[in-house]
């Protein structure tokens, strides 16, 4: 592969706990991996001198990515997440890349033009890691509120500073909102910003992360960038706009039947 100055590696696992194969199944006619990877594609070519690779510990998966035309990383099948599956394909190449994003594939609906930014924003700044979020209407955050009532830790909420340096990640909602009734009265926005779920790294954070114990509060709460926050990283959120019909992962049968709701409802994001 030509091996240029940033890559986006896209982590694919067959063995889903939950739903196994999930990066070979179908969504609208298509699989999520040709999704996921069809929208790594048009983020590097806007951001320019990047590539695309997929990791995985899978033959069924290399298969399907060789038969998409894109580069594939076999990666050790006891590496036990997709942040140190990307690093493993990062090392693999002979020029290692100074940048990686981290592309999840169960991730379909996440605009390329938010993986460009981020990789812009890596370049021109001096962050360690970068990562996207979005502030929620109050409609939003009252579906979130109603989803966490039966699926408490799904859905990240996140604390930053007014430069967007990232301050704090939690399942739970954060900041606790007193006098809420006024702050509706006064902005269509909450002061509250969801995660979404990718991050972009330099090569010098990512190394450490996959060399690195996880930290308490991350085995707490079970995100892996708390690890990078405990040990004083600087992570950069960058605020983006997000569809209607994004979701944050495709973890279960009902995520995927929410996911096929989502096209007949807004249409299909895939490029022609």
């Amino acid at each position: 592969m030509d091996v240029s100055q940033d890559l986006i590696v896209v982590p694919a696992r067959y063995a889903s706990s939950r739903l196994p194969g999930k990066p070979l199944m179908a969504l609208a006619g298509r699989s999520l991996l040709e999704r996921v990877v069809a929208n790594a594609r048009i983020a590097a070519a806007e951001a320019g001198n990047c590539s695309v690779i997929v990791a995985t510990d899978d033959a069924r998966i290399a298969d399907h990515a060789a038969s998409l035309g894109v580069d594939c990383a076999l990666t050790a099948t006891h590496l036990d997440s997709g942040t140190v599956r990307a690093q493993s394909a990062a090392r693999q190449l002979s020029t290692p890349p100074a940048r990686v994003i981290n592309l999840q594939g169960d991730a379909p609906f996440i605009p390329p033009s938010i993986i460009a930014d981020m990789l812009r924003e890596l370049r021109a700044s001096a962050a360690d890691v970068v990562t996207p979020v979005f502030q929620l209407g109050w409609d939003r955050l009252d579906r979130l509120r109603d989803h966490k009532r039966t699926a408490p830790f799904s859905g990240t909420t996140c604390i930053r500073a007014t430069d967007g340096r990232a301050l704090w990640f939690s399942k739970a909602i954060i900041p606790a909102l007193r006098g809420e009734a006024a702050l509706r009265d006064v902005s269509p926005m909450s002061p509250v910003w969801q995660h979404l779920g990718l991050y972009g790294y330099t090569l010098a954070a990512l190394d450490w992360f996959a060399a690195a114990p996880p930290g308490h509060y991350e085995a707490l709460e079970s995100l892996e960038q708390l690890r990078f926050l405990e040990s004083g990283w600087r992570i950069q959120t960058i605020g983006v706009e997000v569809p209607e019909h994004l979701l944050s992962g495709i973890d279960t049968p009902q995520d995927l039947a929410r996911a096929e709701e989502a096209i007949t409802r807004f249409g299909d994001p895939f490029p022609a």
